[in-house]
């Protein structure tokens, strides 16, 4: 099974609407959106993720056990390569709470169970680098450019995905003036999940985006992918241009 993540899905946008309000301060608006999300919710992934959404909100200890337990077991049910990266932050959770019910025994079974499920990537992708540059297949991208998102900061690593979207936004938010160009790629080394958006808004990186150390080889150029309205764009720039969030490099 691969199900692929989609910010247009109704209860993502919903889960992502509420993390607005949660952000704003608007905590009880918040939390009714997550269960709005909850209810609409129609497969195991949607409620996976509004399940998860609903735990971080509780206060009392036993219903936040409740509610990422909940989550947790329509993670299992999906059996997705893809969500099995949200397994390790679950189950830490899981751990947490146990330990602060003074459960030691199952607080240690989870815990064991969130290192397991650590370790590199099993994507096989495909994979896909967004970019305004005209390259062709067999070139190499490699770390060392400059930041699209940061002004003069110099990358480490080399990013790409596995979603063609995210490859698109990624090309239409790039330095250049070129046209839009997403090309499809093969790792020449070991990569990571993007601590960029890992664990960030939801657990694991259910948007499969990775980086890595070593040079990317363009194997082939996708032209299928969604492309951004103008007012997209422009509200993308806006929100890079407002943040304050640390790029890990």
């Amino acid at each position: 099974m691969n199900i692929k993540f989609d910010p247009n899905n109704n209860i993502i946008k919903l889960c992502i609407m509420g993390m607005g309000l949660e952000d704003s301060g608007n905590e009880e608006e918040a939390i009714s959106m997550f269960h709005k999300a909850w209810n609409e919710a129609t497969n195991d992934y949607e409620k996976f993720i509004a399940a998860y959404h609903l735990a971080r909100q509780q206060k009392n200890i036993a219903d936040k056990l409740k509610w990422m337990e909940t989550s947790l077991q329509c993670a299992l049910n999906i059996n997705d390569d893809n969500v099995k990266s949200a397994y390790p932050t679950l189950y830490a959770n899981i751990s947490w709470c146990y330990e602060e019910l003074q459960d030691t025994d199952n607080a240690k079974r989870n815990y064991d169970l969130s290192e397991l499920y650590k370790g590199k990537p099993t994507d096989k992708g495909p994979f896909y680098h967004g970019t305004k540059a005209d390259l062709k297949v067999g070139d190499l991208l490699t770390a060392g450019g400059i930041s699209n998102y940061q002004s003069g900061l110099q990358m480490n690593h080399i990013y790409f995905t596995a979603n063609t979207n995210g490859a698109g936004l990624a090309a239409a938010l790039a330095k250049g003036e070129g046209r839009e160009r997403v090309y499809i790629v093969e790792p020449t080394g070991e990569f990571e999940n993007d601590p960029n958006v890992t664990d960030k808004k939801f657990p694991g990186n259910l948007t499969r985006s990775y980086r890595s150390k070593e040079p990317l080889r363009i194997i082939g150029e996708e032209t299928e992918w969604r492309q951004l309205t103008t007012a997209e764009r422009s509200k993308w720039r806006e929100n890079l241009a407002k943040s304050k969030g640390e790029i890990i490099n």
